[in-house]
């Protein structure tokens, strides 16, 4: 017996479209000038935190046992460069979608599960002083008196205020 074979009306080219993720039209976009900068940068950064790391083994196995956690540390920061490049990779891949205007919202309307939150403007706030209920803290007016003295002599210390 053949073994079953998808019929050709049943194979997938969502992954042929034109510019779609995995296409050579796709890959072309690592290849600009940045993209080779930052090949270049990972497999150089991959290769020097690699080499930091067997140079720390090589101390641990000396006697130095610092060198141990440095051993384990370089690769680790090697593993997070490699990270770093994929995620730029694939959000490059996936072309993300520009930014959009937010759409006001009114006062009155419930945001919708799900939906992208609003970041608005920040409110300006008027800041009104309290009002005065006439009654006026005895020790705050002699401290005024007191500050509206010095003001009107420059010269003096605080040792000849009068009151």
């Amino acid at each position: 017996m053949a073994p079953n074979v998808p019929a050709r009306d049943n194979y997938d080219t969502s992954s042929e479209r034109a510019a779609g993720a995995g296409t050579l039209d796709a890959m072309k976009r690592l290849w600009t000038p940045a993209w080779i900068a930052r090949h270049v940068a990972t497999v150089v950064l991959v290769l020097a935190f690699l080499a930091l790391g067997w140079w720390q083994i090589s101390r641990a196995a000396g006697g130095n046992t610092l060198s141990w956690a440095y051993a384990f540390e370089w690769p680790i920061f090697a593993g997070f460069v490699v990270f770093v490049w994929w995620r730029e990779a694939r959000h490059t891949l996936r072309g993300d979608e520009p930014e959009r205007p937010a759409e006001p919202v009114a006062a009155g309307d419930d945001p919708v599960v799900g939906a992208r939150p609003v970041v608005r403007r920040p409110v300006r706030v008027a800041r009104v002083p309290a009002a005065a209920d006439g009654m006026e803290d005895a020790d705050l007016a002699a401290y005024n008196r007191y500050l509206s003295w010095l003001n009107a002599n420059p010269g003096a210390r605080p040792g000849d205020y009068p009151g």
